[in-house]
């Protein structure tokens, strides 16, 4: 029973492997950071419950340039964690340092959300949780940081890769929600868009450090009972799926790497919105020789420094 319970069923990329017991453990283990002032980026950082039946929580950050002008209000941004649905959090020092310098730079309020993980929380409950996040950032009640400098009328919603399929799937239930006040823009890193269909980037693309056999295991283990790879949530462009015209928001850039497999969904994505009817401005940056994420793990290089510069200024134009 024992030798059994050691059999490796699959791997699945860098995010589980799976036994034949049924018992599975996650291949990348979070380097949880504590909440906290830095002094490089000179921006604080707290952590907050939003729904303790749940667990539901944030992270959020505050610039001191902001935290000083108390007469002026600043944008917020709600962001989603990427990791497949079921490694990473806020909590980690990957999105901590991601978000400690883009809140510095770009002097937004940001609003990281800890959403629960697949497969022991399958999806929707990820979904669940980011909207209620979202819902409790534009209730305006929320916490002082956002009542004494948040601009509600500039709120923007991204994400990395899952967490831009997050994103966008949060966008679009806000512009199908009555009475739901449009947000002002959202921000696509490198989203988790798939589909059964292959698209011709995605048929023996070796440059990549994702392959599309590893992506095609995804959805159904963190979304199973579904219609797969091809469920409107993970492949917004297939027959029958709601029309991006419905994106609840006035402005979207899409960001995609050079190398990642994920990049013509992501290119696909944009054409698709452009084409769509959606009266709003999108903008695309692709960055020419780099793979997935690599602005999360290589934040000096100069195509993350450039996407960096894009953000800030994505997010401070009216």
């Amino acid at each position: 029973m024992a030798e059994a319970s050691k059999e490796v069923e699959r791997e699945i990329l860098n995010l589980l492997r799976i036994y034949k017991d049924g018992h599975m453990e996650r291949l990348t283990v979070c380097d949880f950071v504590q909440a906290t002032y830095d002094v490089i980026n000179q921006v604080s950082s707290k952590d907050i419950t939003i729904d303790p039946n749940t667990g539901v929580s944030a992270r959020l950050y505050l610039p001191k340039q902001v935290e000083n002008q108390p007469e002026k209000k600043f944008p917020v941004l709600v962001f989603y964690h990427g990791g497949g649905f079921c490694i990473e959090s806020a909590f980690s020092s990957l999105h901590h340092n991601y978000l400690n310098s883009l809140s510095s730079k770009a002097n937004i309020i940001i609003v990281s959300v800890e959403y629960r993980l697949a497969p022991e929380h399958p999806l929707p409950t990820g979904y669940e949780d980011s909207w209620q996040a979202l819902q409790w950032v534009v209730s305006e009640t929320n916490d002082a940081w956002l009542q004494n400098h948040a601009d509600f009328g500039r709120v923007f919603v991204g994400g990395d890769s899952a967490g831009g399929n997050i994103a966008h799937n949060m966008v679009m239930k806000i512009g199908s929600s009555e009475g739901m006040k449009v947000i002002k823009g959202m921000v696509l890193e490198h989203p988790y868009f798939w589909g059964v269909e292959k698209l011709e980037w995605e048929i023996g693309n070796t440059v990549s450090s994702i392959d599309a056999e590893s992506i095609d295991l995804v959805w159904p283990l963190v979304c199973p009972g579904t219609s797969g790879n091809d469920d409107v949530k993970v492949n917004p462009f297939v027959e029958g799926a709601p029309s991006l015209e419905g994106l609840g928001c006035e402005k979207v850039m899409v960001c995609v790497a050079g190398k990642d497999i994920l990049k013509g969904r992501g290119k696909l994505y944009y054409e698709k919105l452009k084409g769509s009817g959606w009266k709003g401005e999108v903008e695309l940056l692709e960055s020419d020789g780099e793979d997935h994420v690599f602005h999360l793990v290589n934040p000096t290089c100069d195509n993350a420094l450039e996407m960096m510069q894009c953000l800030v200024d994505f997010f401070n134009c009216e």
